[in-house]
């Protein structure tokens, strides 16, 4: 017998908390899964803070122009005014609610980071604005009685019925087995993918699973190609590539390679505070010159004092191995970060299957482009989870379909097969050797000629998953003969107007060029 709820989130994480207090206030039952505790979520691992245009010398307008150069072309204006104009009220909502954000004599502080021409990123406790954040938002949908968790639940699979998605199959914790769960829509903010990649600053549930469970399900999903790798993580053998902080560089950080020498000024203008690509791919043309394994980011000239308070996260983790940042250089190489592609929507969190919604990393709205502004990610989350769950709460008053009719089991059969610690990484290893921050058209044809053996094995549906969104990018990497933002193509360097749009890949179908994210006013090229 499956259950039942009105509406049915996936993830607890800043996008799927947000929509989830939105559409309890309409009145509805909504029942969260989290594939662990509720509190662990890409959300939670966020240091660099929250953009908002907040601050006296700053305008919505400089945001806007900020976050479209950012994205290289491929951003959706009209998204990007959404995010821009409708964070500055959802930031001041979150206040509101008790999120602690700090503060100098009971003033907001801003920060500055990479590519912002202004200091507008706010933080809690200096690099904990995730957490804060994420506890601010469980405490509020602790006050909504119609807002029901299930932790540890892991969802395999969507249900369609008559061309609508009606519900999920998840693996109940309580009897470990498969069990349906159907609601009137659901709504994905399971997070991005970075697991899929051999060095990752994510956390391990960050595996895709949204992403390919859209796909498989028949949604489309845009801009997969589009994978931003953070330039500066941990890179201590036997350590997790732990992110330190963009912040860290807006502060003054200095990145030296292995002979002590600065090189950022050699590469952009703006040095270190380039681009993330640009500084990415800066840092691997150096290792690649040096034949080291890293480079270092200088923190030495700013005291530790400051350090300790303003990056204390940071400061006690580099401390466990060994590295006082105040006095120490800290070795640190790319790793990856987050997907600037996911399930297409409109502005409202639509996507091209009836009865699904998505929002935040694993949802592609056309903010980001080719390439994310630093601490825009929370604030999509933020502004596109309440407007996701504010239009499936509406769309359901005007009298949308309810609970699907009876599902076949076998369309919810549960798949047998290895997941495999050793599939996965084999996958890992070919995205980050072969579909990487530097790709050609042979290591991508590899690595889809690797992936399709992999296919022919009897592969659990979690490690059919973990396949697909590999698949996925490697695909539209491969389509995209250019090198655009976080895309780069060692055999097409530079970015030709041709290839400005976006890809779009649906099931059973070829790679399309779409002009516009919003798949309401598309206008398919080929």
């Amino acid at each position: 017998m499956a259950l039942v709820t009105d509406f049915i989130v996936i993830g607890s994480g800043i996008a799927g908390l947000r929509a989830a207090i939105e559409i309890a206030r309409a009145g509805a039952q909504v029942t969260v899964l989290t594939k662990e505790r509720a509190e662990e979520s890409n959300t939670e691992y966020a240091q660099g803070g929250i953009a908002v245009a907040l601050s006296e010398d700053d305008e919505v307008e400089l945001h806007e122009e900020d976050t479209l150069r950012a994205g290289a072309g491929l951003c959706d204006p009209e998204a990007v005014r959404v995010l821009v104009e409708d964070g500055v009220r959802y930031i001041q909502e979150l206040i509101d609610w008790g999120a602690e954000f700090d503060r100098e004599g009971g003033r907001l502080v801003f920060t500055q980071e990479a590519a912002h021409s202004r200091r507008r990123i706010l933080h809690a406790h200096g690099d904990s604005t995730g957490r804060e954040i994420v506890r601010t938002l469980l405490v509020r949908a602790g006050e909504e009685a119609n807002i029901i968790f299930l932790p540890h639940a892991a969802t395999e699979s969507l249900i369609v019925a008559d061309g609508r998605c009606c519900g999920v199959l998840f693996r109940d914790p309580l009897v470990r087995a498969p069990r349906e769960l159907h609601g009137r829509a659901v709504i994905l903010a399971s997070g991005g993918a970075g697991q899929i990649y051999q060095h990752t600053t994510n956390p391990e549930v960050a595996t895709g699973d949204g992403m390919a469970m859209a796909y498989e399900a028949g949604a489309e999903l845009a801009d997969m190609e589009f994978v931003q790798f953070h330039p500066t993580a941990l890179s201590i053998a036997g350590a997790p590539r732990f992110l330190l902080s963009e912040a860290m560089r807006g502060e003054g950080g200095v990145l030296r390679n292995v002979e002590g020498e600065r090189f950022m000024p050699r590469y952009h203008e703006r040095a270190e505070l380039a681009p993330r690509d640009i500084v990415s791919r800066a840092i691997v043309a150096e290792m690649d010159r040096t034949g080291a394994q890293f480079v270092y980011l200088d923190m030495t000239g700013l005291g530790e004092r400051f350090l300790r308070q303003r990056f204390p996260k940071i400061f006690e983790t580099c401390l466990r191995y060994g590295l006082n940042v105040a006095r120490d250089l800290i070795p640190v190489a790319p790793a990856a970060h987050y997907f600037m592609g996911g399930v297409r929507t409109d502005l409202d969190g639509r996507t091209t299957l009836p009865g699904l919604y998505a929002a935040g990393e694993v949802a592609c709205t056309g903010v980001h482009g080719a390439n994310r502004l630093a601490s825009n990610s929370l604030l999509e989350g933020l502004v596109f989870g309440a407007r996701a769950g504010g239009a499936a709460a509406r769309d359901w008053a005007r009298g949308e379909p309810s609970i699907c009719g009876q599902v076949k089991m076998e369309d919810v059969r549960e798949a047998r097969g290895r997941m495999g610690f050793a599939v996965r990484k084999r996958v890992r290893r070919v995205m980050w050797e072969r579909v990487g921050i530097i790709r050609t058209r042979e290591s991508l044809l590899r690595a889809l000629d690797e992936f399709e053996r992999i296919a022919q094995a009897q592969l659990s549906r979690a490690s059919r998953n973990f396949l697909t969104v590999a698949q996925l990018v490697a695909r539209a990497a491969l389509w995209r003969e250019e090198s655009r933002g976080a895309h780069f193509r060692r055999d097409f360097p530079h970015s030709d107007d041709r290839w400005r749009a976006h890809s779009v890949q649906r099931k059973g179908e070829a790679v399309k060029t779409v002009e516009t994210i919003d798949f309401g006013e598309a206008r398919s090229r080929a």
